[in-house]
């Protein structure tokens, strides 16, 4: 059965092809590296970092989303435990690297968990759903940084990935490609090492195109463990028929 859908309110406070196709020739290049260690790059537009702001300024990265296709283009992906106890204001900034904000700050004006998390915070439903905007403008994010596909209750496991993520200890993003596994049941793994604190909320991307370095998010950094206690396995919870539920109720708006 589909859990039900908590939507939670927080305090509001164009062509990015080119850049996201030099990313993804930097993360291919550092993922040749066989020693299976998350490498800092400068990242692609459709990932970011969340932030906390204080006096309508930004204060310090804490987790990583992602931009997913919607039909507004305003919906972000992250994992649940990163904004379920998050105060104030939060704010995303794709693409960013190294204090530079090349496609802009958007502040989160909903946040979008399942039930189940809201309730006993299950790590099988670790999945957060955001809608974002910029004020004074009504462009919607996915108009400037380009976004992922969401793909939800596909098996993936044995599937190749590149995962996305800014530790806490860092100013830029790092990478890193490898198999997934299923440990146990409704939970990917991913090994990797460098996913420290702050990575919690990066995508899984498979099926990514060498030409866009776009792809499909098929899991999160977060779920068993909330994500991992160590910073060379990382896990998510399989996207699945609540994470369907959630998209669909964030895209209607409710």
């Amino acid at each position: 059965m589909l859990g039900s859908v908590t939507a939670l309110m927080v305090t509001p406070a164009s062509g990015a092809a080119g850049d996201i196709a030099t990313g993804f020739v930097q993360a291919m290049r550092h993922l040749g590296s066989a020693s299976r260690n998350g490498q800092a790059f400068s990242g692609v537009p459709a990932v970011g970092a969340l932030f906390t702001t204080s006096a309508g300024k930004l204060s310090q990265h804490f987790c990583s989303a992602s931009v997913i296709d919607s039909p507004r283009g305003d919906l972000v992906i992250t994992a649940a435990h990163c904004v379920t106890h998050a105060s104030g204001t939060v704010a995303f900034v794709p693409g960013y690297n190294n204090g530079t904000r090349p496609y802009g700050v958007w502040t989160v004006t909903k946040v979008y968990v399942d039930q189940a998390w809201q309730s006993s915070e299950n790590p099988d439903d670790d999945v957060a759903i955001l809608r974002v905007s910029q004020r004074g403008s009504t462009v919607p994010i996915e108009d400037v940084t380009g976004a992922e596909r969401l793909i939800t209750g596909t098996p993936y496991n044995h599937q190749l990935v590149q995962v996305i993520g800014y530790p806490d200890s860092s100013n830029q993003p790092i990478t890193c490609q490898n198999w997934l596994k299923e440990p146990m049941t409704d939970q990917l793994e991913f090994d990797c090492g460098s996913y420290t604190d702050g990575t919690s909320g990066g995508p899984f991307l498979a099926e990514v195109d060498p030409a866009t370095g776009q792809g499909a998010v098929i899991g999160v950094i977060g779920g068993y463990e909330q994500g991992g206690y160590t910073p060379q396995v990382s896990y998510s919870a399989v996207l699945g028929g609540g994470v369907a539920a959630l998209f669909k109720t964030a895209v209607a708006g409710g």
